[in-house]
């Protein structure tokens, strides 16, 4: 019987070799190379569009580097990422005068001794209705800190990371628009199921003048620079659009710092009451 079987799988086998795996189509990934390529990960993969036109149109598949846009979604570093943000500019300026600063009070109010009373030096006293605060706000009072530098390129990160997730991230070839109308973008935004809130960034601040004039008078679309990008920012706005050479930038910017081997030069001037070695 055996006999029989294994001269039909030597023909089998025979004839699936002559099988070629070429691809009939043409590959619609662009070619990218990765810096510190990734061992155990795959690259993550986003539509390249274009930004010419109403209408939407992939012009192929861009691979992003899975370290940048494919982390752990962090929570918990997202969320110290804004509330340092949300407080490093923040100044209270709640101020209550002490017994010191309250106007008048200056006579002891009554003798020392002999009326049968508890003795007072001062009528600003905070034992008096009208008197100063004890332990008070002082004002200017600043909530300034700085978070480690790390938390801020993992928050980085995070962030992009779960943009993509959301299919919140989009990829365009360049900001170059035809026109520099309002309702081109308005248009777009609305087509392509962006926003209601999107965030343009490039690789440099000098914006097309096109863009820049469209998107001035529209207070919910905003340009940025990817030296500005930031955590707050990417969550303030609905939508996240990369230029191909932002991509390029922030992933060559987040990834040196991951890899870098001296860390020294980049956190020790974060510290607070740091020596110097």
């Amino acid at each position: 019987m055996l006999s029989n079987i294994i001269p039909r799988l030597r023909c089998c086998l025979s004839g699936t070799r002559t099988y070629s795996t070429a691809l009939t189509v043409e590959s619609p990934v662009e070619p990218r190379q990765l810096a510190f390529p990734p061992k155990y990960q795959k690259p993550r993969q986003v539509w390249l569009e274009n930004f010419d036109t109403i209408e939407e149109k992939k012009l192929g598949i861009l691979e992003l580097h899975p370290e940048i846009f494919g982390a752990n979604p962090r929570i918990d570093i997202i969320f110290d990422n804004v509330r340092w943000q949300t407080l490093y500019r923040y100044v209270s300026y709640a101020h209550t005068k002490s017994r010191f600063e309250v106007r008048g009070g200056g006579r002891k109010p009554w003798p020392q001794k002999g009326l049968g009373k508890a003795r007072h030096g001062s009528i600003r006293s905070p034992l008096f209705r009208g008197g100063g605060v004890v332990h008070g706000p002082k004002s200017p009072n600043p909530h300034f800190y700085m978070l480690p530098f790390y938390a801020r390129v993992n928050g980085l990160t995070a962030t992009l990371s779960v943009k993509l997730a959301q299919d919140d991230l989009h990829v365009i070839t360049d900001l170059e628009i035809p026109t520099d109308q309002a309702s081109f973008i308005e248009e777009l935004v609305k087509s392509r199921n962006w926003g209601p809130s999107v965030l343009f960034v490039d690789d440099t601040d000098i914006m097309p003048r096109n863009l820049t004039i469209a998107t001035d008078s529209i207070k919910h679309i905003n340009l940025m620079p990817v030296y500005g990008l930031n955590v707050y920012s990417m969550l303030k706005h609905d939508t996240l659009v990369l230029t191909r050479a932002a991509v390029d930038l922030i992933e060559s910017k987040l990834l040196m710092h991951l890899h870098k081997n001296d860390v020294k030069p980049s956190t020790g001037k974060y510290k607070l009451n740091q020596v110097i070695i």
